[in-house]
């Protein structure tokens, strides 16, 4: 068959489909990739075809974005979602559905794809609805899949809830009636949340959303790259590695807590471990010095780079979560809250694998004494072999195959809609 995966233009969306597009692809599947030009070198470098749609301004800063890290200070905490704090969850539903609205001029493009090329399943990521409509259109079956916390579907059943019918809510309905009109549709939630959804998140952390679902286990991809020789050394100490993501908030951690980056590395280093930073180096003070047992690093994937590791330091982002958790790496969260960092930020803490601190309360000192007992205590080994073994519980992408295969035959249908 063939498969047609729609992802919004940035790597932390780019990265966690390439397992499950491989998969689809050693399983005699042909597959393409369909996304803003802007990345088509990513796509290209992991073996993928794409098939460029949406060159809008909206779309092409978001490929700035994931592209240069002195933008992401643009980026603020109005789109995460702690379930168990959502109080405020209507002001996070309004800026969630226009985070969707970035993708709807990719509809047109889409649909002349899906008429052109006429796949037979479109996987669709939760911030590209127009993937679903071109779908309905032209008779594909479609999948949401995830890539991290189901925050659409969760704040979309609140709304409905409150809203007391099956349509969409106001906030919902600037962002649908629009792409749906022209195209001689009705909204119904299918438009929205997928015939089914592919979630990699850890049993723990995945949402009650009571949506059709596959779990998926989510193999860790963050790049091509040669390894350097040195990352296949051994260590006479402990590896720590301090990574603060390539998009999300991350980055901001150091100007939103007043700590420096010099600070932090330099109270580290007083550790007995070799600290490797993933960092670009010009961030480094010029007439500072390095400490002997610190490693700037420009960019190593984190699937190469943990494997040698025995901790992570890192903002909570599920990309880095996920990969710590597959290569039973001890973690240590400040969560920078963007998308779900507070909620993986808690599980952690509650699986007894790692150490969190707070930004509020965020300082080198802190970082330093939790590292410190991250290392020494052997409880934390256990928790990191529970987190693992969670992990586990979810099938592989190859074994997804087959369920895909099956439920596009169920939900492929005629062309709908205007055909014009």
């Amino acid at each position: 068959m063939r498969v047609l995966f729609v992802i919004f233009p940035a790597t932390a969306h780019f990265h966690p489909i390439v397992p499950l597009a491989w998969a689809l692809r050693a399983a005699g599947h042909e597959v393409r990739v369909a996304t803003h030009a802007g990345i088509t070198d990513t796509i290209g470098a992991a073996g993928l075809t794409t098939v460029p749609v949406g060159d809008t301004e909206a779309l092409r800063h978001v490929v700035e974005l994931s592209k240069d890290p002195g933008l992401l200070g643009e980026l603020d905490s109005g789109l995460t979602l702690d379930t168990e704090h959502a109080d405020d969850w209507e002001t996070t539903w309004l800026r969630t559905v226009r985070s969707l609205s970035v993708f709807g001029h990719a509809l047109d493009d889409l649909v002349a794809v899906c008429r052109n090329w006429q796949p037979d399943l479109v996987v669709w990521d939760p911030f590209c609805v127009p993937a679903a409509i071109a779908a309905r259109l032209t008779g594909a079956a479609h999948v949401r899949c995830l890539w991290g916390q189901d925050n659409v579907a969760w704040l979309r059943a609140r709304a409905r809830e409150q809203a007391g019918h099956s349509g969409p809510d106001e906030i919902l309905a600037r962002l649908m009636e629009p792409l749906l009109e022209t195209h001689g549709l009705d909204y119904d939630d299918e438009l929205l949340l997928g015939q089914w959804t592919i979630d990699p998140s850890l049993d723990g952390l995945r949402l009650s959303t009571g949506l059709p679902t596959l779990p998926m286990r989510q193999l860790p991809y963050h790049g091509a790259a040669t390894p350097p020789r040195w990352l296949d050394e051994r260590s006479s100490r402990p590896r720590v590695c301090l990574t603060l993501g390539v998009g999300g908030r991350g980055r901001q951690l150091f100007a939103e807590t007043g700590v420096s980056l010099t600070d932090t590395v330099t109270g580290l280093s007083t550790l007995d471990i070799e600290l490797l930073v993933t960092l670009d180096p010009g961030q480094w003070p010029a007439d500072t010095r390095l400490p002997d047992n610190v490693r700037l690093i420009d960019y190593v994937p984190l699937d190469l780079l943990l494997p040698s590791c025995e901790a992570v330091i890192h903002h909570g982002g599920t990309g880095t979560f996920n990969a710590a958790v597959a290569h039973q790496v001890l973690q240590l969260i400040v969560p920078m809250p963007f998308w779900e960092e507070p909620a993986n930020a808690r599980h952690l803490r509650e699986s007894g694998a790692g150490e969190t601190i707070e930004p509020a309360v965020f300082s080198a000192d802190a970082l330093r004494d939790g590292l410190a007992r991250l290392l020494r205590q052997p409880a934390y080994r256990d928790g990191t072999r529970k987190l693992y073994e969670e992990y586990l519980l979810a099938p592989a992408p190859h074994s997804l195959v087959a369920d895909l295969e099956s439920l596009t035959r169920t939900h492929r249908s005629t062309p709908t809609g205007n055909t014009t």
